[in-house]
């Protein structure tokens, strides 16, 4: 593990520094929404324009990338991601807001393609997972130190969107400075979704709705927390509990999902997730616009906030549970390209989340964001359900679940030592 690092720590220390930028800009923009009183709607369209973008750019960027090769597309849109905060601070209007949230969409997805194809080249099919575990804990250690940077200043200063912007720009340096040449881009395939669903009714059914499920919690989070009067650190708080939750979480339930029937523990956690989100709301006495203990934690808060930790556990997961449940039924050679095909998925329903939940909480008030959420999470159990009664079980050894970050591309897929990488690396 440490020759790993040591031959890679440029490209490493580069997307640290960028992703700790990531999980921090991201909930500031939504904190900051919410004391520019934008209302839940606009803040839903907003935040909904990083995953317009995001999706976009996972389209266009590979073909640049071929075109001009990976450091000119990485430094252009790492400069690009730091420009577009800094619009955030100069122009407090809802539609420069949602135009610069797309070009952070746009901007970031390039530079995770080039991280990933970059981590693929210097991959060896013995190492694979190694590479893998490192940058599942980059990603997930990033999102939730940057998650506490909302400490750093008042989100109505203008100093943390120059710090991000900072980090952007910082996350250059290690990567513009390596001395390995850049690799050779490999596109990937991907299976179309009308075939996906004959081959998986559920996983992609699943897929979609997990979408519209962790755009909700990444994309307005942060504007449920602070719609209910908590302090800065509070939102921090909940913030980091619901991050590393999702990737604690994700090695048990992968264990078992590996030992049983994978559509159980699908169902299992979906419809737990449904539970606990009653619960969350249930702590609050119902009343969460009264939820403010500024000075002290209060058991009502504290219980609260395990609810929504455990909830977080659950449901988070689930991106990767649904990948692995659609591998089952497809040969291995196959694996990056269904994963491929249900990351657009993924996109479709993320696009809309933000946005779907917004309305929600617009029409019932903050209750509604985990309304919205135990609404979508009992779909897919209820689907879960009829799809077990039209279809057997069925075993594939080459199938395991992969505990993988939610934000990863299918490059970063093909780092899972199942997915059949090629063998010409393994002398490398």
């Amino acid at each position: 593990m440490f020759k790993i690092f040591k031959n890679s720590w440029a490209l490493f220390t580069g997307f640290a520094i960028l992703i700790t930028a990531h999980g921090f800009q991201g909930n500031l923009v939504q904190v900051r929404s919410v004391i520019e009183n934008f209302g839940f709607i606009t803040t839903g369209i907003i935040m909904s324009g990083y995953f317009v973008g995001y999706f976009v750019g996972a389209n266009m960027i590979p073909n640049l990338v071929s075109k001009v090769g990976h450091i000119r597309v990485f430094a252009a849109f790492a400069s690009m991601a730091s420009l577009s905060i800094l619009i955030h601070a100069v122009f407090v209007d809802p539609i420069v807001w949602t135009l610069a949230r797309f070009l952070t969409g746009f901007s970031l997805i390039g530079v995770y393609i080039v991280v990933e194809s970059w981590l693929n080249d210097r991959a060896t099919n013995r190492n694979r997972g190694g590479v893998l575990s490192i940058y599942m804990f980059i990603t997930f250690t990033g999102l939730a130190v940057g998650t506490l940077l909302l400490n750093f200043n008042q989100p109505q200063e203008y100093e943390p969107f120059i710090l991000i912007s900072l980090l952007f720009s910082i996350a250059l340096v290690p990567i513009l400075l390596t001395k390995r040449a850049a690799p050779k881009f490999k596109k990937i395939g991907f299976i179309k979704i009308k075939q996906l669903y004959k081959i998986s009714p559920l996983g992609t059914f699943s897929m979609l709705c997990t979408g519209l499920i962790h755009s909700a919690i990444f994309g307005y989070g942060a504007v449920y927390a602070a719609s209910l009067n908590f302090t800065i650190f509070e939102i921090s708080l909940f913030l980091f509990l619901v991050t590393i939750a999702g990737a604690i979480f994700q090695f048990p339930i992968g264990y078992y999902s590996d030992m049983k029937d994978r559509r159980i523990i699908l169902i299992g956690c979906t419809f737990l997730s449904a539970i606990f989100c009653m619960f969350a709301i249930f702590a609050s006495g119902g009343a969460l616009e009264n939820m403010y203990l500024a000075s002290t934690i209060g058991m009502d808060k504290i219980m609260f906030l395990i609810f929504v930790t455990i909830y977080a556990g659950f449901a988070l997961p689930m991106f990767t549970l649904n990948l692995a449940y659609v591998n089952d039924f497809i040969d291995k050679e196959r694996f990056v390209a269904a994963g491929a095909g249900l990351q657009i998925i993924f996109g479709i329903g993320a696009m809309g989340g933000p946005i779907l939940c917004s309305i929600f909480m617009n029409t019932l008030g903050p209750n509604g964001f985990f309304i919205y959420l135990a609404i979508v999470h009992i779909l897919i159990g209820l689907f879960g359900m009829y799809r077990i009664t039209k279809r057997e079980y069925e075993d594939n050894p080459d199938s395991t679940f992969t505990p993988l970050p939610r934000n990863i591309t299918p490059l970063g897929i093909e780092l899972d030592p199942t997915t059949a990488a090629d063998l010409s690396n393994s002398d490398k």
